[in-house]
């Protein structure tokens, strides 16, 4: 049977850098063809050739339903049937959401206006067959990050899409909302429509896939059906190492001195659904790594945000048992308590400025002791962290918009690791990042907590809190539901706490 689609020896070369040499694949209808590899591994760039955005070297083919085409832009592709939904959605969120659905397509009555009767009427139909009970008119902006995910593959659904694309869609969304979307997913192969799934979670790609692609350095290493693949295989491919190797044998370093206290934390609503956030009580303990479960909406950012003075609260905080009153995040920062936000993009990094730049953000003073900052220092300091924590970058002064999701994850961690906090909340650790990255990573805050540093863990991935945490709370609708210790939990009992 013919592909779909193939792609043949493609190759991209950028100035000084080969990211993709002689790549090749193949997508079927009503076929899941996953794509794994590490962040830099040419997953992106080759889904940009396939999408139109890049034109790959000379020598390499594209073949969509037997014939070769040279795509020049991403709407030929989109004529052609061959639609991305990328990670960071792309809705218009002052918009509804059947204008969303047909932006730059809008039915139009003879007299060339838009005819909002007859667009409703069609987005209607291509929610329905997503099992999307949603008002046309909803403006987007009232929809979750799942809903609005849901969105745009309804959009990519209405242009009559044969092939769709989707980088990292779940990196987003809740336990449930995930649910849904792979049972979209196989609806999809049901309806003959190839998809190729781009993930990090491993276990989306086995639920999921009917073969896997297997990318490293830019370059094809395997393709095969998913049945002939196991987990070790499959992480050894993209890494080029063993699984034993990338997660080591959990070890607690808890101690039994509280480092921090919070008792009746209840949040000062600023909008009325806010006012369920109430009540919140627990202690960390020095060395310790406390996990934080929930479904996204819980509340548990929120109660993160309420000890780092982000929101304003009522009820005290203790820090090495003495009261602290945190109005702001800079009475946090000075109490000693750091945050790496969940959303390193937009709060945790200034993506135009250096790597010496964003790692000297929470410490400047400490360069600058007669206003001026002593460069030399900063850069020496900067160099040291780099090397510690593994931060792989051509230099301190490259820009860390140029460096991947698991680096860029590096250097937040590291600008507040350098104010030796006694105290690090660390929201998502490792959305968006590779297996590799991820394992460095959970190393990393297994070094702090080692240190003696109290470590708070929220994080989407059951398995990621299962695997870091000496102790687990669960948030249920802005309330602590239960605690779990390392050696009672279980996904099963943690997903109970945190929905019963």
């Amino acid at each position: 049977m013919t592909p779909f689609l193939e792609m043949r020896d493609i190759s991209k070369t950028f100035p000084g850098v080969k990211a993709l040499d002689g790549v090749s694949l193949d997508i079927h209808r009503g076929e899941v063809l996953a794509l794994a590899g590490e962040n830099g591994a040419g997953k992106s760039t080759l889904m940009k050739v396939l999408t139109g955005i890049y034109a790959p070297d000379p020598g390499g083919t594209i073949l969509i339903e037997g014939r070769e085409v040279a795509l020049a832009d991403s709407n030929h592709a989109r004529a052609l049937g061959v639609n991305i939904i990328y990670q960071e959605l792309a809705v218009v969120e002052n918009l509804t959401v059947g204008e969303n659905i047909f932006l730059a397509k809008e039915p139009r009555t003879r007299f060339g206006f838009i005819d909002r009767a007859r667009m409703h009427a069609q987005a209607r139909d291509v929610l329905r067959t997503i099992d999307m009970d949603i008002d046309p008119a909803t403006r987007v902006s009232e929809l979750s990050v799942g809903q609005q995910q849901m969105i745009e593959i309804a959009k990519a659904l209405s242009a009559q899409s044969k092939a769709i694309i989707m980088d990292e869609p779940t990196a987003s969304l809740s336990h449930h909302e995930t649910g849904v979307l792979l049972g979209l997913v196989k609806r999809l192969r049901e309806r003959g429509i190839a998809v190729v799934y781009i993930s990090h979670r491993l276990e989306e790609i086995f639920e999921l896939a009917d073969r896997v692609t297997v990318l490293r350095d830019g370059r094809t290493v395997s393709t095969a059906p998913i049945a002939q693949v196991t987990r070790e295989t499959l992480v050894r491919q993209m890494v080029d190492r063993e699984l034993s190797e990338l997660y080591g044998e959990p070890q607690s370093h808890a101690s039994e001195t509280p480092v921090l206290e919070v008792r009746g934390l209840s949040l000062k609503p600023v909008k009325k659904a806010e006012a369920r956030i109430r009540d919140i009580g627990f202690t960390l303990h020095r060395g310790e790594v406390l996990g934080i479960a929930g479904l996204v909406g819980s509340g548990r950012t929120e109660i993160m945000e309420m000890i780092f003075g982000m929101r304003a609260s009522t009820g005290s905080v203790s820090i090495d048992g003495a009261p602290v009153r945190i109005r702001n995040p800079h009475d946090a920062i000075r109490a000693g308590i750091g945050f790496v936000t969940e959303d390193r993009k937009a709060q945790g990094l200034v993506l135009g400025m250096s790597v010496r730049e964003n790692f000297s953000l929470t410490h400047l003073r400490r360069y600058s002791p007669f206003q001026f900052v002593q460069h030399a220092r900063e850069r020496e300091s900067c160099q040291q962290y780099v090397r510690m924590l593994g931060i792989k970058t051509p230099g301190v002064e490259q820009k860390v918009v140029n460096l991947s999701g698991g680096n860029q994850q590096k250097i937040v961690i590291a600008k507040w690791v350098a104010r030796n906090p006694k105290v690090l909340i660390v929201d998502e650790p490792t959305r968006g990042i590779d297996v590799g990255a991820k394992a460095e990573v959970h190393a990393l805050i297994a070094r702090l907590a080692a240190q003696g540093i109290g470590v708070i863990v929220i994080s989407s991935d059951l398995l990621e809190v299962l695997a870091l945490s000496d102790r687990i709370l669960t948030v249920r609708e802005g309330r602590i539901s239960g605690e779990l210790s390392r050696a009672e939990a279980s996904q099963e009992k943690v997903m109970a706490l945190a929905t019963a």
